[in-house]
């Protein structure tokens, strides 16, 4: 019989400037994987909450004080020499200057051009997951009209919207691939990426980004779709599961708040979302309710952002939603 070898909590830093760039660190010699970069961190001693840990780690590696950090991924990892769950929090406030307290160099990066080499096979997706900015905008056509919306569309580009899900059920095939192309050439010259409700074959005739697949296609999938990114909408923790089963980019969960459409719906509030996402390894984005001023108590639950219809196109934020991590 194989036995089980223990596993050791490991809490990891993910430090982000204003401007999104991200510090990496070289292992120094004499450590495990000697010369690979890493996020910083290390083991959670025993009584030692995460929180802790993560500030004693980061004062003791790069002799900076952790002002203010959101929890976000939790990943299991297996290496040669231990069997690790990593605990990534964004840490977005802190005081001092990091600098390798153990003679271990120090870069910081931008999100999709990481110049460093090589990385821990663990921080792959993380390094992935730093590219989805924190604010994904779902398109509403049938309340706007087309051309208010596409004048919306083209104010919240120009503001920093960088994920837009097409989803307008009301549309007729032709109608939608019409409107599909126009979404695609509109985003592309912002490096916006544009996901298309549920239809593999639009997206690909469209040169869309991706596919975000409703829950019922979900947990229908056998396999993941070939294509770009792909995310799903999750209202439960089987949902969650199949959604990393299936090697999904993100996932979007809710209801989290009573919405204007359904005022009357169950909802799940902070607590239980918090609670479902506890330990998840995925990004997700809270659903439901949502306008730009719940972005921080979203990412307080373990969010990696927030998912709006409405608020998306109301004009009253002037928040920029380019940050992966705020």
């Amino acid at each position: 019989m194989t036995q089980r070898r223990k596993v050791v909590d490991v809490v990891a830093a993910v430090i982000v400037q204003p401007d999104g760039r991200f510090l990496l660190a070289r292992r120094p010699d004499g450590k495990p994987y000697a010369g690979y970069w890493e996020f910083p961190g290390g083991k959670v001693e025993a009584g030692e909450s995460l929180l802790h840990a993560l500030a004693r780690e980061l004062h003791e590696e790069l002799g900076i004080e952790v002002k203010h950090a959101y929890p976000w991924l939790v990943r299991h990892f297996d290496y040669e020499h231990a069997s690790v769950k990593l605990h990534f929090f964004r840490v977005v406030a802190w005081t001092g200057e990091p600098h390798g307290k153990e003679g271990q160099l120090l870069a910081w990066q931008t999100p999709g051009s990481v110049d460093v080499i090589p990385l821990l096979p663990a921080n792959g997706p993380i390094l992935n997951a730093l590219e989805l900015p924190a604010i994904l905008a779902i398109s509403n056509i049938a309340e706007m009209g087309e051309e208010p919306f596409m004048a919306s569309f083209a104010s919240a580009l120009e503001k920093g919207l960088r994920l837009i899900q097409l989803r307008e059920k009301s549309l007729s095939p032709l109608e939608l691939e019409r409107v599909a192309q126009r979404f695609v050439a509109l985003a592309r010259p912002y490096g916006a990426k544009v996901l298309i409700n549920a239809d593999v074959r639009l997206a690909e005739a469209t040169g869309a980004d991706g596919v975000h697949l409703p829950s019922s296609a979900l947990m229908s999938l056998e396999a993941r779709p070939q294509i770009g990114l792909v995310g799903a909408s999750c209202h439960s923790s089987d949902e969650l599961a199949r959604a990393v089963e299936l090697g999904l980019d993100y996932v979007l969960l809710g209801t989290v708040l009573p919405t204007r459409s359904h005022p009357g719906g169950p909802a799940l509030g902070w607590d239980a979302f918090a609670a479902l996402i506890g330990d998840y390894p995925l990004p997700v984005y809270a659903l439901g309710g949502m306008s730009p001023t719940h972005l921080e108590t979203a990412w307080s639950a373990g969010a990696h952002g927030i998912a709006m219809l409405r608020g998306a196109w109301s004009g009253r934020s002037g928040l920029n939603p380019t940050k992966a991590t705020g």
